[in-house]
């Protein structure tokens, strides 16, 4: 597979222009040539192209002096001036000589064409310019138009093959001085061919940040790339650096936070493995540095490795997997000093706990407290290896290449001493740790027909009592019966194995997210502001992003939600803050059309008949099961455009992303989240504080009935919040905290599924733009005027252009004096009637009061123009 040769980033990329810039005399001013072929769509294929005028395969040839054609003079209406391919010694082609080419895969929509073909097939005939064709097996190349004649066109392709195709199957590319633009705003095509390539040419050259409008687009690269640390900081402080970074988010937040006395928010999102933790860090870092000072900033940073332990697991996908999502808020003083920090966390995967799948692992604190704990330490807490804990080696995998869980675990101990957690406190933490792996090896043994059982009073019993302060008779009641009421009886039930086994893993749940809650409401009171100066402040969501996968449960169901919820959220603030604009300059500007996901909010939080109320009311219900919830799913949604009844139990949801299948088996147990009450008297019970203040807690989250299955309407355990009526609530919260700020968004791309440094999976990464909205960000932007320039800038900018001797672009001399002209009429009516070939172009181009609004870019045009003439 061939690759394109390498140039340096600054002799290839259209960035943002200065005036002193200069296409004529510059020795980068080589013969514009192929952009890289054999683009995918699924599956996609890594993009190649021929040697810059290398061999064609014999059959078409490119032939080119001093820039234009030696048998064409230069096209004075083209948008471009590409080198022209002829056919050498060839008859006129018909069918026969052509290969057969089947209809492209419908795999790109509309919306993210462009343009259409159309506006440029006459032009496009002409000169032979390149464009991207679909294979049948959904594969991208990049070739050239041969000949058009009705609504079929010829195009020779990079290994020389010519193939007849539908006209309307063909979409335009960009030409080769667009290759590596940092803003992806900046194509005069956009596509998804080219935006695809754009990011991976980026990329191999470890620029792992774009532009795409307002978002800011990071590819993970797997690998420590050179363009962070004190020196890209000051730089990026000081605006002498202004490529797309992380940094320049975080400055752009700091800097609107100071002058506008605004609260600000970076949201950042991305699928498992995509880099949204280390992107969060590097936000913070350097919201650090400008803001340090107070000492309060070190430990802010110093919390990431206590979430990260207790919040972050291996997954198959990702080495280090936040199982959590959460946002930090980052409070200022009126100086510009950081005074405090306050963390809220959402939605902990404690399901993780208690099971995970085959070659994955359980949150990395369990590893690294088997592994780092010093010798006092491992025998207070009676610690084995992790292949002797049920919960740990039920997956197999027990360590991360390339990680020293040993190593960590000191690191994490450094971090609690900064953030003010006492010892004492610690190795209560240690042993609450050391319940929750010893409560996984309790087993069971049955006593009597009715496969009633009670615990084993072995070793693991014992130390689960010991652990968390109880007595382990009281332990063996709690795992093994439950308290029932009967009309004004109180009865004692036995569990059965299923029942007791599901008891203890609820216990080691509950166990387990507490402490997860208590480290974090510790956070918070070491960075609280207490009596500290504070102005404003800016927020970093980290959050989970959307997700679809050959199996989605419960988790990926309430994921999906936060993610409709967060897109209607870029969505209204995205056309807000057009509008105003366009209002406050009297642009005459007509309302965008954009894909509204209110329908599918809708069907998550419609009452009575909403996803969350029906899968609420079903939790209530003694008898309610998966299937019976499904059942009324179907009943009650099937009219629904966004809903779809599936086999069995699965449902499907028109996502803004795509559509995606849920499974429901688990859904109303994970929903109820069941915990009894005699489970929570015993915690009450302990000696151990932590114990103690877990039960309180969740004593005071008892406001709704949640119903199970092992009790009737009288169970104990009745008065808890469901787990999606909490997340709604949480949410609601979330929402209202953004809506006060200006955001910032950050979408974190993963290139491949392997980790794999420098590997770049055009299907995967397609996939996910698809599931971020990245492309359909940039087709908002572009469809309205996002170009935005003073009216005297742009005359100086483009000032250097010898006009006199670009004589089919006179026009922009009189475009020029009407800039500098007050009266602003003028401006379109000169350049509407002296460019009579691009009229279509006035529709594209809106003078306001103070700036020009202008859809594609006129400068690249005019900038073409001057290379052609020149």
């Amino acid at each position: 597979m061939s690759q394109k040769t390498e140039v340096l980033p600054s002799h290839r990329f259209t960035k943002s222009w200065p005036v002193d810039f200069r296409f004529m005399g510059s020795p980068t001013c080589d013969p514009i040539g192929y952009a890289d072929g054999n683009l995918g769509n699924n599956g996609v294929t890594n993009l190649s192209s021929p040697e810059r005028n290398g061999d064609s395969g014999g059959k078409v040839v490119e032939r080119v002096e001093n820039g234009v054609a030696d048998t064409e003079q230069a096209n004075e209406d083209s948008p471009y001036s590409w080198n022209v391919l002829l056919v050498e010694n060839r008859p006129s082609v018909g069918d026969e000589d052509l290969d057969s080419a089947a209809a492209p895969l419908p795999s790109v929509s509309k919306s993210n064409i462009g343009h259409r073909w159309s506006d440029i097939t006459s032009y496009a005939t002409k000169k032979k310019v390149q464009c991207w064709f679909q294979r049948p097996n959904g594969n991208w190349e990049l070739g050239r138009v041969i000949s058009t004649s009705g609504t079929e066109s010829v195009i020779s392709l990079p290994d020389g093959k010519v193939l007849k195709v539908n006209s309307d199957s063909l979409i335009p590319a960009n030409p080769d001085i667009l290759d590596g633009v940092d803003d992806l705003m900046q194509l005069s095509y956009l596509n998804e061919p080219s935006v695809l390539f754009n990011l991976q040419y980026r990329y191999k050259q470890d620029m792992i940040y774009t532009k795409a409008g307002p978002v800011l687009v990071a590819i993970n690269p797997f690998k420590k790339v050179p363009l962070y640390g004190n020196d890209y900081i000051e730089a990026y402080k000081n605006k002498s650096i202004e490529s797309p970074h992380v940094y320049a988010i975080a400055d752009t937040a700091i800097r609107e936070m100071t002058r506008d006395e605004v609260n600000q928010s970076i949201i950042i999102s991305g699928e498992s493995g995509a880099g949204k933790t280390e992107t969060a860090k590097i936000a913070m870092q350097y919201l650090a540095v400008l803001g340090g000072g107070s000492g309060i900033e070190y430990e802010i940073l110093k919390t990431n490795p206590i979430l990260e332990a207790f919040g972050n697991a291996k997954t198959l996908r990702n080495d280090n997997s936040s199982r959590f999502g959460k946002l930090i808020e980052i409070h200022f003083s009126e100086t510009g000093k950081i005074s405090g920090a306050k963390i809220q966390t959402f939605l902990l995967e404690k399901s993780r706990v208690v099971q995970c799948a085959e070659g994955e692992r359980s949150y990395h604190i369990f590893y690294q407290l088997c592994a780092g704990a010093p010798r006092a330490l491992r025998e207070k807490l009676n610690l084995k290896d992790v292949d002797e804990y049920k919960y740990l080696k039920q997956s197999n995998c027990y360590s991360i290449t390339g990680v020293n869980d040993a190593e960590h675990f000191h690191i994490v101990k450094e971090a609690l001493d900064i953030v003010h957690v006492s010892k004492e406190d610690q190795e209560s933490v240690f042993a609450m740790l050391a319940a929750v792996l010893w409560l996984g090896n309790v087993s069971f043994t049955i006593i009597d027909n009715e496969n009633h059982v009670e615990a084993v009073q072995d070793e693991s019993l014992i130390n689960v009592a010991k652990l968390i302060g109880c007595d382990a008779a009281d332990l063996n009641l709690a795992l093994s019966t439950r308290k029932m009421r009967v009309g004004s009886d109180n009865i004692v039930q036995k569990l059965t194995l299923s029942q007791a086994i599901e008891t203890r893993d609820a216990l080691a749940k509950s166990i387990y997210a507490g402490l997860f809650e208590w480290l974090v409401e510790q956070i918070n009171k070491s960075l609280a502001v207490g009596k500290r100066l504070t102005g404003r402040s800016i927020s970093i969501l980290d959050i989970y992003g959307f997700e679809s996968f050959d199996r989605n449960s419960f988790e990926q169901f309430c994921i999906n939600y936060a993610n409709e919820r967060l897109q209607q959220h870029f969505n209204r603030h995205l056309f807000k803050l057009e509008q105003e604009e366009y209002i406050q300059d009297g642009i005459d500007w007509a309302k965008v059309d954009f894909d509204d996901n209110q329908d599918c909010l809708h069907l998550f939080e419609k009452k009575p008949l909403g996803l969350l109320s029906l899968l609420n009311e079903e939790s209530t219900f003694p008898n309610g099961t998966d299937y019976t919830f499904a059942n009324k799913l179907k009943q009650h949604l099937n009219s629904n455009h966004c809903f779809k009844g599936e086999r069995e139990k699965a449902f499907s949801v028109s996502h803004f992303a795509g559509e995606v299948t849920y499974d429901t088996t688990g859904f109303l147990e994970k929903n109820r989240d069941l915990l009894h009450l005699d489970s929570i008297q015993l915690l009450s019970s302990c000696s151990c504080h932590l114990p103690k203040a877990f039960a309180s807690n969740m004593l005071n989250q008892s406001e709704t009935p949640v119903v199970g299955p092992l009790h009737k309407a009288g169970g104990a355990d009745s008065q808890k919040l469901s787990v999606v009526t909490k997340f709604k609530g949480q949410l609601f919260q979330l929402m209202q905290r953004l809506e006060s700020t200006t955001p910032h968004f950050i979408r974190c791309i993963k290139p491949n599924n392997f980790q794999s440094p420098g590997s770049y999976e055009q299907g995967l990464v397609l996939q996910q733009l698809r599931c971020c909205g990245v492309l359909e960000v940039v087709r908002i932007s572009r469809s309205g005027y996002p170009t935005r320039m003073p009216h005297q800038k742009f005359a100086k900018r483009l000032g250097f252009l010898r006009i006199h001797e670009i004589v089919h672009c006179m026009a922009f001399y009189v475009f020029k004096a009407a800039l500098e002209d007050t009266e602003l009429a003028v401006t379109l009516r000169s350049f509407k009637e002296a460019l009579p070939p691009y009229n279509h172009l006035s529709e594209e181009i809106k003078p306001g009061k103070n700036m020009l609004s202008y859809c594609r870019d006129i400068e690249l045009l005019l900038l073409y123009k001057s290379r052609l003439k020149a």
